[in-house]
């Protein structure tokens, strides 16, 4: 069975990718939807859990708090280890240097999307060590995790070819990070049979990343979507990614 569901996640989150490769002329509505997509994940399906599974020993303020911390996590690395190369370029923008600055510029942007797709990956290898420690605990309460995950896959396969191609990312790099959070799942399946997290731990980790997807989907994917299109059906792919994952969360919930 588990050998299935890491197949299931494999393909899901590569055909969600591949999807945003085949619409790239339509980039800013899959980001749009990619946006939404995310924010709906961080609100709908990584808050909840995280609360539910830190009830025990952590209060929920600690929790929340922790949602903000990792929030101003990604906000400085993104500010300040990833702004370095626009800066470089505003300063010396009338210099004889100037395209070598453009091209620590791109560096950084390249660096931006790097960080965020790592970050995707790093969520969808805990979504399979979630899946192997729920099916140790059950394989009713394995099917149920299961299922959470491999409908949010195929966004994070969009999201992840997203964020390499808005950071200026080629095609073949796309693919590639593609393949790593296609893997990672699988990974963290195998992995969960070596290990033993403690639920409340693993709830605080939920609540970092929840942060992280927050400034993601909101200061990174939905201000590329509408910085140069129409901003009504952008909004409206914004919002369906929402929906979406908020329909597809509470259905794998029953």
């Amino acid at each position: 069975m588990l050998y299935l569901i890491a197949l299931a996640a494999f393909v899901a989150t590569f055909l969600g990718g591949v999807c945003a490769l085949w619409l790239r002329d339509r980039l800013h509505l899959v980001l749009g939807f990619s946006a939404g997509a995310i924010i709906g994940v961080a609100f709908f399906d990584l808050l909840p859990e995280a609360l539910e599974l830190s009830a025990p020993m952590y209060e929920s303020s600690v929790v929340t708090a922790v949602i903000a911390l990792g929030f101003i996590v990604y906000l400085g690395l993104d500010r300040f280890l990833f702004a370095h190369g626009h800066t470089v370029d505003a300063l010396h923008n009338h210099e004889h240097h100037h395209h070598h600055d453009d091209h620590v510029a791109q560096i950084a942007q390249s660096e931006r999307g790097v960080f965020g797709a790592g970050s995707l990956s790093l969520h969808s290898f805990l979504d399979g060590i979630a899946i192997g420690l729920a099916f140790q605990v059950s394989g009713a309460v394995g099917i149920v995790v299961a299922t959470a995950v491999l409908i949010h896959d195929f966004s994070d396969g969009i999201n992840t070819v997203s964020l390499i191609l808005t950071n200026g990312g080629t095609r073949k790099q796309a693919y590639r990070w593609l393949t790593l959070d296609a893997l990672a799942p699988v990974a963290g399946i195998a992995a969960a049979s070596f290990i033993t997290v403690p639920t409340e731990t693993l709830g605080i980790v939920l609540a970092l990343f929840c942060g992280f997807f927050l400034y993601i989907g909101a200061s990174e994917l939905l201000p590329e979507s509408y910085h140069s299109h129409p901003k009504a059906l952008t909004t409206v792919m914004t919002v369906l990614g929402m929906v979406t994952m908020y329909m597809a969360i509470t259905f794998a919930g029953i």
